[in-house]
Parts: structure tokens; C-alpha cells; sequence
């Protein structure tokens, strides 16, 4: 299965441009005593991503997610390929100014505190002190660090997730159009990931853009707009989650009792297997229920046709020999 990488249901209006766009990447690295080996960590990568949408990049570990991040941020140079970011070629320095980013391993000072480190990631965009005063205590109260203590311990007494979020708040801290986060549910407990997520999805809220590197797909699954998988460097599919793994409204039903005529009308493809009625459910489940009722019909279950994202991502693993079970 290979899909397009510039189909997607909701953001292919004329009216969304492209923030981001790569063509034929490619990244070689050397290796060995002699630097005589190469490893390709990056082959022909080509995707587009639209503004206020939110995108989601999949892989296992090593399949070259964090380089195609860092070569899309200008920290890394592709071996071959080449890139758009906000219109301009990768690595233009006025597009930084503009982009915000929270590395999967993140250092921070931790001698400051979290005011302090938001302060200083303020002071590196040149942002003026009258805006520091009122931008700040904006995005702890974003992240959840406005109400505590936090703000005024020293890094070094954070916990993971609350590194996670001021890391966040610092990506956030010039107020960027195009977000970056590798890996931000990384090494978080339960709570963190809701936290961390709840925050993305407020960014969602206000129109931001994100891009974002994840292996925690249950959370991408429910705030992605996009997703792409990405294995030993190749993109293997790209697409809407509707797209990849069909239509969230489609439900799976079984039924004992009824009318077959009637039962055929709601469910088409639908068959008798050990005197149930089985198939997938076409219109509204309210009205299907109530019909059942008028029927005497019994509503053995209705679950969701659609598969997970988990289930499609092994999937497409499997399918390509990354991944064999036992």
C-alpha cells in the first residue's frame, strides 16, 4: 500500500499552503575506522505538509526520524534532495525565527530556573522584555507550571515531565507558525502524556502547525490530522488516518432476530453466520437502533470496523519484512 503523500482529506485547499515540503532526500553517513562504510539513514524521502495541520511522523527506533527532523531544521545537510521550509530553502536563518523545536533529549541549564531558562530562550529571539513579561507567564499557564512552585526551582529539580513542559513552553516561547517536537511523549508516565498531549491539541486549537516525530501511536491516533511511516529510511505510506485505516464511522454489527429484508437495507454486505445477522452498517446508528426495536430485533454488538493505527503500523511492517512475530 502506498499512498500519495499529497492526498489528505482536510488540508489540500488552495487556501493552506505548504509549509513544508522535501523532494528526493536523502542522507548518507560514514562510518567505520577508515569512514570507508556508508549507512543510509534517509532514502527518497518526499512529503508536503499544510498549514494549521497536524503531522505525525511513525517509525520504529532507527528508522531515521529524528534525521529527516534535523534536516528539515537545517542542523543536519541531506546528501542529496532538497526542501521547503515556510516557502524558503532549508537552513534559511529568517525561517528560524519563525520555528519553534523541543529535541528528544533536550539539555537544559539546569542551574536556572524555569523562569530564568524561558527568559533566556526569550532573550536569543531578541524578544522585547515588555512582551517576555506578558508571553511568559502565558505559556506557564499553558504548560501548567504558572500555579506551582516550578517556576522558581532550578531545573535541575524537575522532574522528566516537567522538563517536557517548560521544554515545550521554550519551543513556544517567539510564538512560531511551524512547531517541531521529536519524540514528546518520550519517558513519560500516563499523566505526562496526557498533559503533553492536551497541550498539542491546544496548539491545534490556535491554528499552529506541528510536526511531530512519536512511537506512542494511541496518542497520534488521537490528534493527528496526518500521519506518515517511516522504516529503514523509506517512507512507506502517507496519508489522512481515514485515508490509512478507513472511516470512523463505520461500524461492525451483529444482530439476531429481525426483519431480513429490512436487516439487508441497513446492512448490505451483510450474511447470516450462526443465525446472526453480520455486516457493516450503513446510516445513522441511532436510527438503526430504533428500527432494531421496532423489529424486535436484539442488538448482539456494534463495534468499529476501522482499524487501530497500532494494528495498521505492524501492518505495514510486516509486510515488508521490518517485522515478523513469532
Amino acid at each position: 500500500m502506498n499512498i500519495a503523500p499529497q492526498s489528505s482529506t482536510n488540508f489540500t485547499k488552495a487556501d493552506r499552503p505548504l509549509l513544508v515540503q522535501t523532494s528526493h532526500l536523502k542522507k548518507v553517513y560514514r562510518t567505520g575506522f577508515w569512514l570507508n562504510q556508508k549507512v543510509e539513514t534517509l532514502q527518497d524521502c518526499s512529503l508536503q505538509v499544510h498549514q494549521g495541520e497536524t503531522f505525525g511522523l511513525l517509525g520504529p527506533n532507527g528508522a531515521g526520524k529524528t534525521t529527516l527532523l534535523k534536516i528539515l531544521l537545517g542542523i543536519v545537510r541531506p546528501t542529496s534532495g532538497s526542501g521547503l521550509l515556510l516557502g524558503k530553502p532549508l537552513g534559511d536563518r529568517q525561517v528560524k525565527q519563525k520555528v519553534g523545536y523541543l529535541p528528544e533529549n533536550p539539555y537544559f541549564y539546569d542551574y536556572l530556573t524555569g523562569w530564568e531558562f524561558l527568559r533566556y530562550a526569550a532573550d536569543l529571539f531578541q524578544i522585547p522584555s515588555e512582551v517576555q513579561r506578558r508571553r511568559i507567564p502565558e505559556l506557564l499557564e499553558l504548560v501548567g507550571l504558572a500555579q506551582s512552585a516550578a517556576k522558581r526551582k532550578q531545573l535541575r529539580q524537575y522532574s522528566k515531565g516537567m522538563l517536557q513542559r517548560v521544554g515545550m513552553a521554550q519551543a513556544l516561547i517567539n510564538d512560531p507558525e511551524l512547531v517541531f517536537l521529536d519524540e514528546p511523549m518520550s519517558g513519560l508516565d500516563p499523566l505526562g502524556r496526557y498533559q503533553i498531549r492536551e497541550i498539542i491539541l491546544s496548539l491545534k486549537g490556535q491554528g499552529k502547525t506541528i510536526f511531530f516525530n512519536s512511537h506512542v501511536l494511541s496518542d497520534v491516533e488521537k490528534i493527528c490530522d496526518r500521519v506518515a511511516i517511516l522504516a529503514r529510511g523509506e517512507l512507506l505510506c502517507v496519508g489522512s488516518l481515514n485515508e490509512l485505516l478507513g472511516t470512523a464511522d463505520l461500524y461492525q454489527v451483529r444482530v439476531k432476530g429481525g426483519n431480513p429484508d429490512i436487516l439487508q437495507r441497513w446492512v448490505p454486505d451483510g450474511e447470516y453466520i450462526d443465525t446472526h445477522w453480520q455486516g457493516h452498517l450503513q446510516g445513522d446508528p441511532q436510527d438503526f437502533l430504533a428500527s432494531l426495536e421496532l423489529m424486535g430485533a436484539e442488538l448482539l454488538s456494534m463495534n468499529l470496523a476501522r482499524t487501530s493505527l497500532e494494528e495498521f503500523f505492524v501492518q505495514q511492517l510486516r509486510q515488508r519484512g521490518i517485522f515478523t512475530s513469532r
